[in-house]
């Protein structure tokens, strides 16, 4: 009995670390950041279109599809294929210059590609009116 007793709560104990890990992992700046690699992903890939089917409402309005794919195309062709990208911050805010208030989360990244040896990529999810995380803006220096 109680040895049986101590199997049931070493389970509960571990139910409760699986669970409160899951809990703890979905911060804004983790969805942010896992909505943000899978946008960059795609235009790493190239697929400037699908980046623009998956980016903020606010990233839509501000440039059309077709100027996004021209834009995009333009900036990261010269830079040749990615080698290498790391997580170097990422922040929280509410409040963007120049953009309505919302949930953002800045994040940047120090990226090598095929033709540049070090950028910082900045990349800023946004949390959408229906609550999911896409990519409002994006930078490269």
């Amino acid at each position: 009995m109680i040895l049986r007793r101590r199997v049931m709560v070493g389970c509960l104990i571990g139910l409760l670390v699986v669970v409160g890990g899951a809990f703890a992992a979905d911060t804004p700046e983790d969805a942010a950041q896992d909505a943000a690699e899978t946008w960059l992903k795609l235009v790493d890939d190239g697929n400037y279109s699908a980046s623009w089917d998956q980016a903020a409402k606010v990233f839509k309005s501000a440039v059309k599809q077709a100027d996004w794919g021209q834009m995009a195309a333009g900036v990261r062709t010269p830079l040749g294929k990615l080698v290498s990208r790391k997580l170097k911050s990422r922040a929280y805010s509410e409040k963007m210059p120049g953009a309505p208030d919302g949930r953002y989360v800045v994040i940047q990244y120090d990226t090598v590609f095929e033709h540049k040896a070090s950028a910082v990529e900045t990349v800023t999810p946004m949390a959408d009116p229906d609550g999911v995380w896409r990519v409002s803006g994006y930078f490269i220096r």
